[in-house]
């Protein structure tokens, strides 16, 4: 998995941008938010990535902050929702207006976005509902910064077959200052003592 990218910004043509690492030009498919908020063309950027494998496609995209990210993984595991339609809510709203949509019920907010209908945008409430909390970062679950150690190892915990809620609690249980591996022992240790 490509969790990251830092390079040269060669090209910005919406929604793709083109980053050259070490000779290597990668095409990234952003969210609007992000693209408004990348330097100019020459200068160095770094983008979180999620790497989506097909049959007939690798596609990479970008994203400004870890926020955007977990936001858009979060969307991507909706069933009927995919990449581009992930892409085009974060295009269409911030992930603070998101949250605050998934927090009122709002469907009105997300059938505004081009290819959200009615019934996508119900379905979107109620699949995010305890994924997305209005004051925080990011998850609901995550209970730590977004950026920091907290993060990985909710990861770490969610790819062990944790579900959101059990890592979630297991991350807000640890130290702030925990570095990720420390962090990755405790909350296992944690969970193994609730089951």
């Amino acid at each position: 998995m490509i969790g990251r990218i830092t390079g040269r910004l060669l090209e910005k043509l919406p929604p793709l941008v083109l980053v050259d690492v070490q000779g290597v030009g990668y095409e990234i498919d952003v969210p609007m938010s992000t693209f408004y908020s990348l330097p100019g063309t020459g200068a160095e950027v770094t983008l979180y990535t999620h790497l989506v494998i097909r049959e007939d496609a690798h596609l990479l995209f970008g994203f400004a902050t870890e926020a955007e990210r977990s936001t858009f993984r979060q969307l991507v595991r909706i069933s009927g929702v995919g990449a581009r339609t992930a892409l085009a809510l974060l295009s269409g709203l911030s992930v603070a207006d998101l949250r605050q949509a998934v927090a009122a019920q709002d469907s009105a907010r997300l059938v505004r976005i081009p290819g959200i209908g009615k019934k996508t945008a119900e379905r979107l409430l109620l699949e995010l509902r305890d994924k997305l909390d209005a004051s925080s970062g990011g998850m609901a679950t995550a209970g730590a910064p977004a950026a920091g150690a907290g993060s990985d190892v909710l990861n770490a915990l969610v790819s062990l077959g944790y579900n959101d809620r059990e890592a979630g609690w297991a991350v807000r249980q640890l130290p702030m200052d925990v570095t990720v591996s420390d962090g990755i022992r405790q909350a296992l240790k944690l969970l193994s003592k609730e089951k």
